[in-house]
């Protein structure tokens, strides 16, 4: 009766669903250890009628048309361009630090010399990752870069992440740049949007189809076994494919050892007044605990007397207690990982896909793309 089981109904899950019922016509099982459907995509209207995501704001940006295209057949769109501000002794600039941002926080003659320094060594409107500028032999881009680096990034990057951008994989550190222009969107993408009526709304129909079965409140490991190199579903072996976008360790039994993540703490607030800040997010890299509050009624406007805030506090992630968000990446925890992924090569029936499985940090656009690949080089 079932022809795939899939591991976790987030946008990885769901693609590969979606495109199994439809362009193959076979039966697909989704087995969702949470109590909905959609992973951190999620999102709903809370007690003040406003669209809240419950994992922390998800900012769909793409420069992929055929990304759009595809998840265009199941939502309409509401352009949103992310502005995010960043508090810096006592006041709230502009981020990705621009030259903007060089104005608010120097006096203009020192902005204005150094807007012109950068403008001589790097191209207008381009990202410079600030490890990069960390490497400038000229003295007043040494000096900024260190300023950067002390305000903005590195106390940062100290909460989220529990450790020194310097110990970090550049693919993490390239992702909080200086932007050479000024530009105060958070980013620079082609196409930034929101799905009409949520993330929520959008996967629903997704999934709205007869070949697709869907357990919620269930942990993998409840209804399937894995014995040797074999599959049980309630019992019986399986032999159809298994699309795992869960923790590899955990599927593995932890046999080469627990790779780490963080895990960040969600704590919403509402208050008692129309707007609590003056964007959608604002960052606090070097004061109180949490690393940044965010207003959803900026992302998703709603006429409602009160605001709903996020704040986030990151912390480590604990197996049992709290929710793994984003693998921290070193050469250490690459290298545990690659064992894993070698025993991978032992089951013919079980694709990885998706951050925990992969071990990797996917934007939304870059899930979508990747779920349409390997839905068309292993599936189909």
């Amino acid at each position: 009766m079932i022809d795939y089981i899939i591991v976790g109904s987030g946008l990885a899950g769901v693609v590969m669903a979606e495109r199994i019922a439809t362009q193959l016509n076979k039966k697909v099982l989704i087995i969702e250890k949470r109590n909905h459907i959609g992973g951190n995509c999620f999102d709903f209207k809370d007690e003040n009628n406003i669209l809240i995501h419950k994992y922390g704001p998800h900012l769909f940006h793409t420069n992929n048309k055929e990304v759009i295209e595809y998840l265009s057949n199941f939502t309409a769109w509401d352009i949103y361009n992310h502005e995010v501000l960043a508090y810096i002794d006592g006041k709230k600039v502009s981020i990705p630090f621009n030259f903007n941002t060089l104005y608010e926080v120097f006096p203009t003659s020192k902005a204005k010399a150094l807007e012109e320094k950068l403008l001589q060594a790097y191209d207008y409107n381009s990202k410079v990752p600030i490890l990069e500028l960390k490497k400038s032999i000229d003295k007043d881009l040494q000096f900024l870069a260190d300023f950067i680096y002390d305000k903005i990034f590195v106390n940062y990057t100290a909460k989220q992440w529990g450790m020194k951008p310097e110990d970090m994989d550049g693919a993490v550190t390239a992702r909080v740049p200086v932007f050479i222009g000024r530009d105060n969107r958070y980013f620079n993408d082609s196409y930034q949007m929101l799905p009409k009526h949520g993330y929520t709304n959008m996967i629903n129909k997704m999934l709205d189809h007869p070949n697709i079965k869907i357990m919620l409140n269930t942990d993998f490991k409840e209804i399937c076994e894995l014995k040797e190199k074999d599959f049980y579903l309630f019992g019986s072996k399986f032999d159809g494919k298994v699309i795992y976008t869960g923790q590899i360790d955990e599927l593995f039994e932890y046999k080469f050892g627990e790779l780490p993540y963080r895990s960040v703490d969600m704590k919403f607030e509402t208050v008692e007044k129309d707007f609590y800040q003056e964007k959608a997010t604002v960052n606090y890299p070097n004061d109180y605990d949490f690393t940044r509050i965010t207003e959803f009624k900026h992302i998703h406007p709603t006429n409602s007397p009160k605001t709903t805030i996020l704040k986030e506090y990151p912390q480590e992630y604990i197996i049992g207690q709290n929710t793994p968000y984003y693998p921290i990446f070193t050469n250490e925890n690459q290298e545990k990982y690659n064992k894993y992924l070698e025993y991978l090569q032992e089951f013919d029936n079980l694709i990885l896909l998706g951050r925990l499985a992969e071990y990797k940090y996917y934007d939304m656009d870059d899930m979508v793309e990747r779920a349409l690949e390997v839905f068309e080089k292993e599936v189909k």
